[in-house]
């Protein structure tokens, strides 16, 4: 069918004449149905915790529901393999703490690259470990715990939660460089771990604060030290493993949004502009103080500065302590 050509220009200057109608970007349209946010960890845990934390910021900002997922198993490696192999369009994400990078210093083989398979969002808090025991026992302090397992040798249980997590490391590296000879005792999760330095399983347990904050409040146990670099500022009365003598002992971790990788840009500068708002507001970050975090955001480039800084820096901790790999 032909148009006369009066006809055809007739079209044509009507259809220039409509409204533009604007396009819609991908992060525009972001989100139009719930988020997961994976967590490779037990409920209860530092991780989960600020992973609840962001779930509900973002939910009430972007207007869809961000669920946490979590699926415990191998020190998050579990978690990671589901997010690494998830599509890249925004729906699945992951929260994943510093100990991440622990995993790639001390095993030898991992289902998934973190630097290949996974894009930074952004960090949302920095932590450090306690070093906590039961109030009622003789062990008040770093030194007691020290002067104890150097009398005793064998006789001290330090808990920890899965091999190859932050906490086993520490605790590794705790006792590798103060040269004492203890039983390591792993627990899947942090309510066991409490429940066994609660019953006298356990002497010493390595843990977060978050996890052990209900027994520190209820006075059940006690924190004896703190493994940040400085004292923490929500109980500046610990002290550091490095005023009992252990520098070396230093460890602050921290823990960040990802996607894996192939995520679109914009959805990633949209979401790091939330979680930077998030992390800024006075009442997240008094949220975050409670359990023990430092509210901290970064650029996506800062996140992956910091994986790659943590990285060598483990390996190196991990060659000197001669932790074997597993």
């Amino acid at each position: 069918m032909k148009f006369p050509r009066r006809t055809f220009l007739q079209l044509a200057v009507g259809a220039a004449a409509l409204p533009a109608v604007p396009r819609i970007s991908r992060a525009q349209a972001y989100p139009s149905r719930p988020v997961r946010i994976v967590v490779g960890f037990a409920a209860g845990g530092a991780t989960d915790i600020q992973a609840r934390l962001m779930g509900q910021w973002l939910s009430e900002r972007l207007g869809q529901q961000f669920i946490i997922d979590n699926r415990p198993g191998g020190g998050g490696v579990a978690g990671m393999k589901a997010v690494a192999t998830s599509p890249p369009d925004g729906y699945t994400l992951s929260m994943i703490g510093g100990g991440l990078t622990i995993a790639k210093s001390l095993f030898k083989f991992l289902p998934y690259d973190l630097e290949k398979d996974f894009v930074p969002i952004s960090t949302t808090a920095a932590y450090g470990l306690l070093v906590a025991t039961k109030r009622s026992s003789s062990l008040k302090s770093m030194q007691d715990i020290l002067a104890t397992a150097q009398r005793d040798p064998g006789k001290l249980n330090f808990g920890t939660i899965n091999p190859g997590s932050a906490q086993h490391l520490s605790a590794e590296l705790f006792r590798t460089l103060a040269r004492i000879d203890v039983t390591m005792v792993p627990y899947k999760t942090t309510p066991e771990l409490l429940t066994g330095l609660l019953r006298g399983d356990i002497d010493v347990a390595f843990e977060y604060d978050a996890g052990l904050r209900p027994a520190l409040e209820d006075r059940s146990i006690l924190a004896v030290a703190f493994t940040g670099p400085v004292r923490a500022a929500h109980i500046p009365d610990v002290p550091t493993v490095a005023e009992a003598g252990l520098p070396q002992v230093t460890v602050r971790q921290w823990a960040g949004v990802y996607g894996p990788a192939k995520l679109a840009r914009e959805i990633v500068e949209r979401l790091n502009k939330e979680v930077n708002t998030a992390v800024n507001r006075a009442d997240v970050r008094e949220k975050l103080q409670s359990y023990g975090y430092a509210a901290e955001g970064s650029t996506p480039e800062r996140l992956l500065e910091i994986n790659r800084d943590d990285l060598a820096l483990w390996r190196k901790l991990v060659r000197e302590a001669n932790i074997p790999l597993e």
